[in-house]
């Protein structure tokens, strides 16, 4: 499996390798983003806690909410 891995399907292909480094690149920025954003999520958390909780929520009614487009 580590062979498969690592692209070593008869032989180093260079057009393979090189995907096969762009796809580690693109899921480390990926993985970073993810990072980020679970770090901004975790701090709107906390400033919801802080100011009422679910006061941005209160002023929606619901039976009236559109249904969003697919």
């Amino acid at each position: 499996m580590a062979k498969a891995l690592l692209g070593y399907v008869g032989g180093s292909d260079p057009r393979v390798l090189a995907e096969m480094r762009r796809l580690q690149q693109r899921v480390q920025d990926l993985e970073s983003e993810l990072v980020r954003i679970q770090a901004e999520n975790d701090a709107l958390s906390a400033a919801a806690r802080r100011h009422g909780g679910d006061s941005l929520l209160e002023g929606i009614d619901v039976s009236k909410a559109e249904p969003a487009l697919t």
